[in-house]
């Protein structure tokens, strides 16, 4: 006979001992030679450790197999597995027999691979979703298996979820919870419970397949079990809700409809989460008043006619330069042609926009007889003056909305025929007279670039009327631009001269020549390139007619 200690170092002999030790895991191991030899190499390599206590009383060396003591109710029936197959517990865990009434998980979840078998896993009582793994994967804990249950709950029904993507989750369920919330789950269990039983013992099963999202139907089957669903959504979110909401309908689970509904219209939501509750709501028709209420958020009646008038007439009759700043910014962004909002104009109009023109000319108008008025104005001048610039810049406002819709031919008209206001701005103060050149300089440079397409009379009594007041506000432009470009000015101004007829041409340059000689540096605009394209223009040699 080979010496024990030799028979160490064969690589088969070894690998034999551990294997038969492995599988007859339920049993004591026979004393064979073979096993005495290496248990005794074992145990002289083994550190002295603690004396361990017998596996359990009841068992015997000469047991053929575990399967045998099924009857005298040591090993729990439900642990015997195919042959080959092995049992995940541990070997050296003491076995107590089960009660008839023992208690059973609440609920076991896996993913699983296609193809890959399920195994039963000791049964053990619990109150939490246990992890159902027959080899050691990280899918289990993707899922995120949470509570589900306060209570401990026996499972006798398995669900089968199977997804689109070939993947399915295995869920060992209370079938009395499933039944109470969900009226189509309630007619399946039926169906299955009508089934004759096999000889296996395993549980009812049923099949749900062709589902989208597999985590999304996990957590609707999860919130069943849950006594404060709201405050479990809360810690899920607003989009994962929405989710559960959709399954809950089509499951016909009322309480998930209920609770994802009282949380969704509690909470705020941002734009993405706003369009998935659209899509949701179009596609799913919930009978629920709260259903109600989050589809007045998302398509609720307004009062729309005229609502951009009132907007219009709260800006423009503004007396913060600041805040009328931002709030023309909005009302640009809301209403401009570009933008990612509705065109609806709702209730802008071109009469509508004239109208707000005409009240800021009228108080333009009579803040300008109060300035000219004497002495009763001196001790309200400033106060005047931030008044005058607030509505012209109103107005300026109102041109360019003007301008956007093409809509502004009449407002050239309008300014042309402010006879009143011309005479006044020759008694104002320079200060505050120049305030109405700011509304002459935005027309000239709106005809200068060709954003307006006014008849030549027309354009002829616009310049006539306030070209004279822009050369001698010119200088007072240039201190107090208010946003104005000169450069940019001048030179749509002088375009804007060159398309009149060439004896209306030279009488607005001549003047302007005149004024500009006797000028200091800067109080006047430089209109030297339209002076010279008129004079090129005005005495170039002509062909006759015979000629042509």
């Amino acid at each position: 006979m080979a010496d024990p200690v030799s028979r160490r170092s064969h690589p088969r002999r070894k690998d034999q001992g551990i294997s038969r030790s492995w599988c007859c895991s339920f049993g004591v191991a026979t004393q064979s030679p073979d096993n005495r030899g290496a248990a005794a190499v074992r145990s002289s390599q083994r550190p002295p450790s603690k004396p361990q206590k017998p596996a359990y009383s009841g068992s015997f060396h000469s047991s053929p197999s575990p399967s045998s003591r099924v009857g005298l109710g040591l090993i729990d029936p439900r642990r015997i597995l195919s042959p080959g197959r092995v049992s995940p517990m541990d070997s050296d865990a003491a076995l107590v027999p089960l009660p008839e009434s023992a208690v059973a998980v609440s609920a076991a979840a896996v993913v699983l691979a296609p193809e890959v078998e399920t195994v039963d896993p000791p049964q053990r009582p619990k109150s939490r979703m246990a992890a159902q793994v027959p080899q050691p994967s990280p899918s289990a804990a993707e899922l995120g298996a949470s509570a589900v249950c306060s209570e401990e709950r026996s499972t006798d029904l398995r669900l089968v979820l199977k997804g689109k993507d070939r993947s399915y989750l295995v869920l060992d369920l209370d079938s009395d919870v499933l039944c109470r919330s969900s009226t189509y789950f309630a007619a399946m269990v039926l169906e299955a419970r009508r089934k004759p039983a096999d000889d296996s013992g395993e549980s009812p099963k049923i099949v749900v397949a062709e589902i989208e999202h597999l985590p999304v139907f996990k957590d609707t089957i999860e919130l069943m079990y849950e006594k404060d669903a709201v405050r479990w959504l809360m810690k899920a979110g607003v989009l994962r809700s929405i989710d559960i909401l959709e399954v809950s309908s089509s499951i016909v689970f009322p309480r998930g409809v209920d609770s994802c509904l009282r949380y969704l219209e509690a909470v705020p939501w941002n734009e993405s989460e706003e369009e998935k509750l659209k899509a949701l709501f179009s596609r799913c028709s919930l009978d629920h008043p709260l259903a109600q209420d989050i589809l007045s958020r998302l398509y609720g009646q307004v009062a729309a006619e005229g609502l951009a008038l009132r907007l219009l007439r709260s800006v423009s009759g503004g007396a913060n330069r600041g805040s009328k700043k931002v709030l023309q910014t909005l009302v640009n962004d809301l209403l401009s042609k570009s933008s990612v909002y509705h065109k609806d104009p709702a209730g802008l109009t071109k009469d509508g926009l004239y109208e707000v023109s005409l009240s800021c000319l009228a108080s333009l108008l009579q803040l300008f007889q109060e300035a000219t008025g004497g002495a009763a104005a001196e001790g309200r001048r400033g106060t005047m003056l931030d008044r005058a610039s607030c509505l012209v810049d109103s107005l300026s406002w109102l041109l360019e909305l003007l301008l956007d819709r093409h809509l502004a031919e009449d407002f050239v008209a309008l300014w042309a025929g402010q006879t009143e206001l011309q005479h006044l701005h020759e008694a104002a103060a320079p200060m505050l007279r120049f305030e109405l050149s700011r509304v002459s300089a935005a027309v000239f440079e709106a005809l200068g670039r060709g954003r307006l397409h006014c008849p030549a009379p027309l354009r002829w009594r616009v310049l006539r009327a306030w070209f004279g007041p822009m050369l001698v506000d010119f200088g007072w432009l240039g201190r107090r631009p208010r946003g104005l470009d000169l450069r940019s000015m001048e030179d749509s101004l002088g375009r804007a001269i060159l398309t009149l007829p060439l004896p209306q041409q030279q009488a607005l340059l001549v003047d302007w020549f005149a004024f500009f000689s006797s000028s200091a540096a800067g109080d006047c605009p430089n209109l030297s390139a339209a002076f010279q394209v008129w004079w090129r223009r005005s005495f170039l040699r002509r062909p006759s007619p015979h000629q042509q």
